[in-house]
């Protein structure tokens, strides 16, 4: 059956079966029709994830193979990855959440197999979570030697103590920096070109928090210790330097409230999970072509 016409799998799982094991199950499926219908890329499938008894088996072996070098042995970064997803199991369970994530909400999405194997914002999070607890336990070399790899091949640039939740889709990736003191909610999902940095070369926190389910659109710039309140969308392109209030919408540069100031329009929806870019343009009257 062509990937395309697929339907989408019902969600949740049943009662007996958690989201970990469902979601594996579902993986394997996808690989196992895909390989049979594209023979060029049995091998490749066999190997990354039909071989492999478990999603945390299957991800690490395809993390180290992607962010290997000739002296960073892929060998090694399968036990680092492994061993950090057998010891850590909020890792693997975030891991979960931001596959369901990508299936949801990006339309381009074929399934969970596709996300795990060619989506570079998920493999990015993923490396970054592996990181961040390296970079926890004082073994911060080797958690900035991986923060660098992953800007290397997959062009997205996340510190290892940033803070990140779960849920998290970053649509397309390529250009996604986020700073050092920089925090991320639930089920948050951030476009391409996104910058959450600070404002100049003051240390201490310095990078903006953003809440639970917030959606920021593509090429949009937060800097400072600024909060981006849960369930705000920020609209593509925009510049905000100063707190965005909770379900309101920041657009232009320098970002406005749709609404205004003093009395700013309010959404019901969870952009992060709907990824409503485009609804507020009804409301803002300066919007002339």
């Amino acid at each position: 059956m062509p990937c395309s016409t697929v339907p989408f799998p019902t969600f949740p799982p049943p009662e007996s079966e958690s989201d970990e094991s469902w979601v594996w199950n579902q993986i394997k499926a996808e690989a196992r029709r895909d390989a049979e219908s594209e023979p060029a890329l049995a091998s490749y499938l066999y190997s990354t994830i039909i071989s492999h008894p478990s999603l945390a088996r299957s991800l690490s072996f395809h993390l180290a193979n992607k962010l290997c070098s000739s002296t960073l042995l892929s060998t090694s970064l399968y036990d680092l990855f492994l061993n950090a997803l057998s010891t850590f199991p909020t890792i693997l369970s975030a891991t979960v959440a931001d596959l369901i994530a990508a299936r949801h909400r990006d339309p381009a999405c074929i399934g969970f197999s596709h996300c795990l194997l060619n989506f570079k914002g998920f493999l990015a999070v993923q490396t970054q979570r592996i990181a961040h607890v390296l970079w926890s336990q004082s073994r911060r070399p080797l958690a900035l030697a991986l923060h660098s790899r992953v800007a290397d091949v997959l062009s997205v640039d996340i510190h290892p103590a940033a803070r990140i939740g779960k849920g998290i889709l970053l649509d397309h990736a390529t250009g996604v920096v986020i700073g050092e003191t920089a925090v991320i909610g639930n089920n948050v999902s951030i476009l391409h070109h996104v910058t959450l940095g600070g404002t100049g070369k003051a240390g201490g926190d310095r990078h903006p928090k953003i809440g639970d389910g917030v959606l920021i659109g593509a090429g949009a710039t937060i800097l400072g210790n600024i909060r981006i309140g849960a369930g705000a969308k920020i609209g593509a392109g925009s510049v905000v330097l100063i707190d965005v209030p909770p379900r309101t919408t920041a657009v232009g540069n320098p970002a406005r409230l749709i609404g205004g100031k003093e009395k700013p329009s309010m959404h019901e929806d969870v952009p992060g999970e709907s990824m409503d870019h485009t609804s507020f343009i009804s409301e803002w009257s300066d919007y002339i072509i």
